[in-house]
């Protein structure tokens, strides 16, 4: 059946919202890129092409559409499946706390569970202590450093990156998100940090092991290997990071940081740190927070470790 005749039996956003998703299911596609089922990615997709929000009332659903407007969204469509190109970087945009934020290749797209942690203020883990100075380590497109200072305006925010790219695209969301209290550095994790200091540390690292990195799916191909593959473990860069965070967080200072699928690892690497793992309302996800002093505590065997793989 061609794009023309499938276009001539649906008529309405719903049923092209369905028929993508059902074709979406069909084609087995990863879904791991700010939507996690088909549905939702053909909603994206669908509401996109017809210029519409993306919380557009459920009463438009029934809406019937032109000929364009539909052979616009079967080519999303379309490209989604055989290219199994992320819907985010088809659309251009990822919704990353409650904000929109611009998507493509230079960067991940914006997915972490720490978006809730932005929207509820970090609490209980700050535990009412005040923030000056807040620092998103391997910010990429910047999500997280522009979520941190949206939600926070008299916080200053830091967002530092070791990626050219990365950081063009971040400087271009500071930019659609007026994030003047935020800040972009060019660093390799804390090296061009000298004499800074912050109460919050947070970071979304790359942290894939070099065996799952290789068995990822072809979406994630799209994305730079720089801001997933970690090693053996997924531990080379928070090693590094656990090691020098004391030097950057004030004295009752606090980091929070995600290591996914490679928190087995750590936990057996580092049984004796007191880590704190977060539940989100689905449950762990793989994010702790640990406060400076017990980083300090522990310091020589972090080195140790961190050091066996410079």
């Amino acid at each position: 059946m061609t794009d023309a005749d499938v276009a001539s039996e649906l008529h309405t956003i719903i049923d092209l919202i369905r028929y993508g998703g059902s074709r979406f299911n069909e084609a087995g596609l990863t879904f791991g890129h700010s939507y996690d089922n088909a549905m939702d990615e053909a909603t994206q997709l669908v509401l996109h092409a017809l210029h519409l929000p993306h919380d557009l009332s459920p009463v438009y659903g029934q809406s019937r559409l032109t000929s364009a407007e539909k052979a616009k969204i079967l080519e999303l469509f379309r490209r989604r499946i055989e290219e199994r190109i992320p819907a985010a970087y088809l659309v251009g945009e990822a919704w990353f706390a409650g904000l929109s934020f611009k998507s493509d290749a230079r960067a991940l797209v914006p997915r972490s569970p720490i978006a809730e942690l932005i929207e509820n203020g970090f609490e209980p883990w700050l535990g009412g202590r005040e923030v000056h100075r807040a620092l998103d380590l391997c910010t990429g497109s910047g999500c997280i450093a522009i979520a941190m200072g949206h939600y926070n305006p008299d916080w200053q925010v830091d967002g530092v990156d070791i990626s050219d790219d990365a950081l063009a695209l971040a400087a271009e969301n500071k930019e659609r998100l007026h994030a003047d209290n935020v800040e972009l550095v060019k660093s390799d994790l804390f090296a061009g940090l000298a004499g800074r200091r912050y109460e919050l540390i947070v970071t979304n690292p790359p942290y894939v092991t070099d065996e799952e990195t290789d068995a990822l799916p072809r979406e994630y191909d799209y994305e730079p290997e720089l801001g997933l593959r970690a090693g053996p473990d997924g531990l080379d860069l928070v090693l590094k990071i656990l090691r020098d965070a004391p030097d950057h967080l004030s004295e009752d200072g606090l980091l929070i940081c995600e290591v996914g699928e490679s928190e087995q690892h750590l936990v057996k690497l580092l049984p004796e740190l007191d880590l704190a793992w977060i539940e989100f309302k689905v449950g762990q996800m793989g994010i702790f927070a640990v406060e400076c002093r017990e980083l300090v505590a522990h310091h020589a065997r972090i080195a140790g470790l961190a050091a066996a793989r410079a």
